[in-house]
C-alpha cells in the first residue's frame, strides 16, 4: 500500500528539511511543543487556524495543507463505516449543489 502524507507528516517533513528546532516551530506557531510533537505524529489534530502560518512559515502552498487536513479529518470520521465511498460520492454532490445554490 503507499503512503499518503497526512498534516502533521507534511509539517515534520518541512521542519527537518529546514532543520528547524521542534520548540522553534511550537514558539513561532505560539503552541506547546509536546502538541507539536503529538500534531507532527498524528496523535493530534493541528488547529486548522494554524495552517496559514505553517504556509508562511514553509512557503507551502495553503491549498496543499488544507488539502491534507481536511482530507485527514474526513478519512478519520469515516474510516470505519463500510459505506465510506459511497458517503464521499453523495459529499462531493451535496459540496456542488450548495455551491450552485450560493451562485444564484
Amino acid at each position: 500500500m503507499q503512503k499518503i502524507d497526512t498534516i502533521g507528516s507534511i509539517i515534520r517533513h518541512h521542519r527537518e528539511e529546514s532543520k528547524m528546532p521542534l520548540r522553534k516551530l511550537a514558539y513561532k506557531l505560539d503552541i506547546d511543543q509536546s502538541t507539536l510533537s503529538k500534531i507532527e505524529r498524528d496523535e493530534r489534530k493541528i488547529n486548522p487556524e494554524l495552517l496559514d502560518e505553517v504556509s508562511d512559515i514553509f512557503n507551502i502552498k495553503i491549498e496543499d495543507l488544507q488539502v491534507a487536513y481536511y482530507s485527514d479529518t474526513v478519512a478519520y470520521q469515516i474510516r470505519d463505516l463500510e459505506s465510506f465511498s459511497k458517503i464521499l460520492e453523495v459529499a462531493e454532490k451535496k459540496v456542488e449543489y450548495i455551491r450552485q445554490s450560493k451562485l444564484r
